[in-house]
Parts: structure tokens; sequence; C-alpha cells
């Protein structure tokens, strides 16, 4: 064994002896050997700091850098430079979950600005410390309208949200014992009837939709709250957190749950993460949330504190009352948004995404001009948007990648998200390649 492990062989006889298995390879027996990696590492043996360097200054060298036009739930917003310095410094990036309130009080603090600007953002009354993700965020809401209902195990979601998402809520759903079903897509929205009628069958704890949807449509979602809760059924919503800044909130449709990711909340899209998911609630859910809520009260000096209010952890009540097992707040990027809304304010806020949203719809009138592109579905879009071709897609597809442009490919066209990153310069270019 290696000097830096510390478990010696005896130790490793114990442990597998415990679980019912001989041998390390008995132990990893489930994975296929076609997916195991049975040679060495490419790694040197030794260098010095600067032979280091020089060697991850040519990886990183073959990566092609290509201009963002992509989206589906992460987008290229812009970051401002004073967020990471802020972050780099050592209590932040060593900071753990705040258990010991009277030597976390500045961690408690922000996570309550945290609550507070999100629970404004989406107009609900609520929310809670921060979740891993927006995926797992969805999730979460799913098996809270399950346990908030107490008897329904169906939950209805629309076909018009995130496929990422909804892989990960039937994943949860398969294992809850929930019933997951996705309505119909009527021309790139989701259907009255069809929810009405599906909600008439009884079962329902709860339907969720995402706004804006998919292929980047704004939704018209009157009257859905009045369906759900005629059949005691909970209303959620899965938002882009940076377009309700300007979009009608879930507060405002009469959505009792909140949930979707705060990527767009300044959050590079560095590879996939860490991201932060948000979860924002009613009052009367508040005890059916999980995860952690920060409060603020008075010590015994009328100072004013910050203490852990609510939590529904395993770790913290008995197991088979926990609402989650979520064993961290993502603090460091809840940080991040925090940080990020407080130097946008409301006002930077709402011109980011008026920038975005104006892109879009210019990019969309000049590819239209070339009179080969047209939306699938002819519903307002925000910043996002889908187009099939008149020709070959995937040739289109490739030839805007090999000129430096990133888009989603999708079954009948490309899905093109615009920021306020992309200049007018980016868009015109952008055209001429897909033009040709």
């Amino acid at each position: 064994m290696y000097k830096y492990f510390p478990h010696t062989d005896n130790d490793l006889k114990a442990m597998l002896k415990r679980v019912g298995v001989d041998s390390m390879d008995a132990l990893y027996a489930q994975i296929p050997e076609s997916i195991r990696f049975r040679g060495d590492y490419k790694i040197p043996s030794e260098m010095s700091e600067m032979e280091v360097r020089q060697l991850f200054e040519k990886l990183g060298s073959l990566n092609k850098q290509l201009t963002c036009f992509a989206g589906m739930g992460v987008y290229d917003h812009y970051t401002p430079a004073v967020i990471p310095q802020l972050l780099q410094r050592s209590e932040f990036l060593t900071s753990y979950t705040p258990y010991q309130a009277e030597i976390s009080q500045g961690t408690l603090h922000y996570i309550f600005e945290y609550q507070s600007m999100m629970a404004e953002l989406t107009g609900m009354d609520v929310s809670n410390a921060s979740m891993y993700d927006g995926t797992t965020a969805a999730a979460e809401a799913m098996m809270m309208a399950v346990t908030a209902s107490k008897k329904a195990r169906r939950v209805l979601i629309s076909g018009t949200m995130n496929p990422l998402t909804v892989k990960v809520m039937t994943h949860y759903a398969h294992h809850q014992g929930i019933d997951l079903y996705a309505l119909p897509i009527k021309d790139g929205v989701t259907d009255m009837e069809d929810l009405k009628a599906e909600l008439a069958k009884g079962d329902v704890a709860g339907l969720m939709v995402q706004q804006p949807n998919v292929f980047g449509i704004v939704e018209d979602y009157t009257g859905f709250a009045d369906a759900c809760h005629e059949q005691k059924a909970l209303f959620m919503m899965n938002c882009v957190a940076a377009d309700l800044a300007v979009l009608k909130t879930p507060g405002e449709w009469g959505a009792d749950i909140a949930v979707g990711d705060g990527q767009s909340l300044g959050i590079p899209m560095q590879f996939g993460g860490p991201y932060v998911g948000y979860m924002c609630c009613t009052e009367k859910l508040i005890r059916k949330m999980p995860g952690r809520i920060v409060g603020m009260t008075k010590d015994n000096r009328d100072q004013r504190a910050f203490v852990l209010t609510l939590q529904a952890r395993e770790q913290h009540i008995r197991r088979q009352k926990a609402t989650s097992n979520i064993c961290s707040n993502q603090s460091l990027m809840a940080l991040w948004v925090t940080v990020y809304l407080s130097l946008m304010g409301k006002q930077g806020m709402k011109e980011a995404t008026q920038f975005s949203y104006a892109g879009a719809h210019y990019l969309y009138d000049e590819l239209k001009k070339t009179g080969r592109f047209k939306l699938v579905y002819e519903q307002p879009f925000f910043n996002e948007f889908y187009v099939n071709y008149d020709g070959d897609v995937e040739t289109l597809y490739q030839r805007i990648i090999e000129a430096g442009f990133l888009v989603v490919r999708m079954e009948e066209g490309l899905l093109i998200a615009v920021t306020e990153k992309r200049t007018k310069e980016e868009i015109d270019n952008f055209v001429k390649i897909a033009a040709l």
C-alpha cells in the first residue's frame, strides 16, 4: 500500500468482510470491464513548477474557444471581475456549513441576504439556503409536493421542460415511488385542456412547468394555479433566474414552489459547474422544504444575529422525519449570486436581461431575412429560440461549429441563445456563416 493511504491490509480485509465480499475485485464486480481503465496514467513521475505550468498551458491551448450562442439551461452571462476576487478570500473559500452560529455570523449573514434576494426575485415568501443545481432542485420540489399532499403519488410535468431536468426527476421519482407524467406539447406550449383532464383523474400532488420553456418560449400560465388548487395539487415553476428580472414572477403566477438554476446570475459556464440551485415557496410550505433556512434574530445583548432557523436534514432530526439528505448548502456559489445581485441591482439586472432579449430578436430577424430559417413554433420567445432550416441541418451545424460558434442541435433544427455578452459584430458574423 502507498504510505499516504491510512488503511492497512487488515483494515481493508475487515471492511470487505463487513460488506460481504472477499476481495476488491469482487467489490467492483458490477462495473463493466469495458469501462474499466487498466493502463498507466500518462502522468510524469516528477516535474518542476515551471514544467508543470508549461504542460498545462500546452494542454489548455488544445481547447478550441467557441463564441457561445448555446443555452438550454446554461447561459454565457458576464461575470463582473470583482466577484471572483472577493470569493478568493480564504474565509470564503475554506468555509463550510455554519453549524456554530457564534463563529459563523459572516457566512450566515450572506446566506440570509441570498435568501432575501431570491425570495424577492421569484416573488415568493421564503427561500432556502440553496440547492446543488437546478435539476436536483426540481427533483426536490417534486418530492416536496408529494410529501405535502400526504396521499397523492402522481406529479405532472410539462412536456416543454428541459429534458435534462426531466431525466434527473425521473431518476428520483423511480426510487421514491412517484408516478411522473409528462403532459403533451401543443404548438410548443403546455396545453390547458390536457392539464385539466389529468387533474380530473385525481391522485395528483402537483404540476411543474418551465419559464421560459425548453424552446425559449414565454408561456402564458393564466389559470394554471387555479386549476391545480381546485384539485388540491401544488403549482410549481422552474424558471431561468435572470429572466425573472423582467418576466412575471412565479409568485405573480400563483405558484406554490419556484425552483431553477442560479447559473444565469453571473456564474460562468465553467464546463458544467459548480452551479447553484434555488428553491422558494409559500410560507405555509416552509416546513416541507429540504435543506436549511437562515433567520435573523437578536442575541442577549440586543444585537442583530443570524442563526440556522430550520434544519430539515436527517443529520439534525430523526431520519424518517427528514425531508431531504442535502448535505451542503452550496454556500460559496450562493455568495457568488449574492455579490452579483448586489452589484447589478434591480436596474442592472433589467438592462442585462433586456440586452439579451434584444440581441436574440435581432439575430432571429436577420436569420429570417435569409429566407432559410423560421421558428419551429410561432410563439413569443425571450432570449432563446428554436428554428428549423431549409437545407441539411447537420451540415449547417458542423459549418457553424467549424466557424467558431456554439449552438444546440435539436431534432428539428437549432436552439440558439443570446446573452448581453454577444456583440452586434458577433451576431452579424454568425448570420453570414449560417446564410452560406
